[in-house]
């Protein structure tokens, strides 16, 4: 049977096409190869992300669980820079007094619940950035001219909190204050703006440690150092004494001829 071709595809009689039962073109079998590699390769680099961030994927079930149990509204979502557990002012989560940073009884209790896990990752040398949003209801007091001041006065209550309660280590600890400039909703409904108004902790991955051993130079023995300070010595002493065969020696005089 002729097989008829159609306008802008490649004839049957073509050899590019592979016809049914007849061997695949060589260019397929490299590029499924190509393929299969590709995929391995991946599911290689999850496998040993997963195996190096174990501790921040436990520390997420830890915490959504916690989460769930005191009935916070929120997220926790683990990305490549690290993990980000955000909580929101929904219902009776109340975290500050109106247009205080003084932490109310129920943040200070949401704390007391997750503190222990955040410290076990403040101890593995997680650095942890307490971030402060607040809603756009403008705020001008005499302790807070902007919610820039209010978003990171609050942050910075966490901070301590955490600190001087939970006694988590001062140098992982971070406090950042955003305003009102990165809300999650549009502040078009008051349960849009208790949403914005939120606490988020970011937990960093933790860096590759450096040896301290990388760049330096080798010095050269304590015997080896002597010899060659007195060797410089004995040069230098023998230059002064005697002349080198540079220097130009003294001609002999000759006697003056007497005059006959």
């Amino acid at each position: 049977m002729s097989s008829k071709k159609e306008r802008n595809m490649i004839s049957m009689s073509d050899p590019r096409v592979c016809l049914i039962g007849h061997p695949a073109p060589a260019w397929m079998v490299n590029y499924a190869d190509l393929m299969t590699e590709l995929v391995c390769f991946f599911i290689v680099l999850y496998a040993l992300s997963a195996s190096l961030n174990k501790g921040v994927q436990e520390a997420k079930k830890e915490v959504e669980e916690q989460m769930k149990q005191q009935q916070v509204s929120g997220e926790v979502k683990v990305t490549k820079e690290g993990m980000s557990i955000t909580i929101e002012e929904k219902g009776e989560n109340v975290f500050f007094k109106s247009g205080a940073a003084e932490l109310s009884p129920r943040m200070e209790e949401i704390l007391a619940t997750i503190g222990p896990t955040l410290k076990k990752l403040a101890d593995a040398e997680h650095d942890i950035i307490v971030e402060g949003h607040t809603d756009d209801i403008p705020i001008h007091n005499t302790q807070f001219p902007s919610n820039w001041e209010l978003s990171t006065a609050r942050a910075t209550s966490v901070v301590q909190h955490l600190i001087r309660d939970q006694k988590l280590a001062p140098a992982h600890l971070g406090a950042i204050g955003y305003g009102q400039y990165k809300p999650v909703v549009p502040n078009d409904s008051e349960e849009h703006r208790s949403s914005n108004r939120r606490v988020v902790f970011f937990v960093k991955n933790r860096p590759p440690k450096v040896t301290p051993e990388d760049g330096k130079k080798e010095k050269p023995a304590h015997g080896a150092e002597e010899a060659s300070g007195e060797a410089a010595s004995i040069n230098s002493a023998g230059a002064s004494d005697e002349p080198t065969a540079k220097e130009d020696l003294p001609l002999p005089v000759e006697p003056a001829a007497e005059n006959n």
